[in-house]
């Protein structure tokens, strides 16, 4: 799978409506049938940074994403509200879901 982490740095007036700014293009995200998570956070040390947390099932899904028109409208309505250039980890990992942690296996 391709697994992608991205910081956004969200201006002071954005920062309550980040997830207002981002739905259509979470929305859409979500619904390709090649994603496997797309998950907002917000920082707890900083409130103006938000973390995506997001997978698609493989290369051809992750470029599919990136080609779809909704992809671009997304980042036109997100590029207004931050205050630096996001930062990115982009990688490919084996297997298609989250594992367990085996240090905090936690009996059923």
């Amino acid at each position: 799978m391709i697994f992608i982490v991205v910081k956004f740095k969200v201006l002071p007036e954005h920062q309550d409506n980040w997830l207002a700014i981002t739905k259509e293009f979470t929305d859409a995200t979500r619904a390709e049938p090649g994603n496997l998570w797309y998950e907002w956070s917000r920082s707890v040390a900083d409130p103006s940074e938000y973390v995506l947390v997001e997978a698609f099932r493989d290369a051809e899904a992750g470029a599919e994403h990136v080609a779809a028109d909704h992809f671009r409208r997304g980042l036109d309505s997100m590029r207004p509200a931050l205050s630096e250039t996001p930062r990115i980890i982009n990688t490919e990992v084996p297997g298609t879901e989250w594992s367990r942690m085996g240090e905090l296996e936690i009996a059923q």
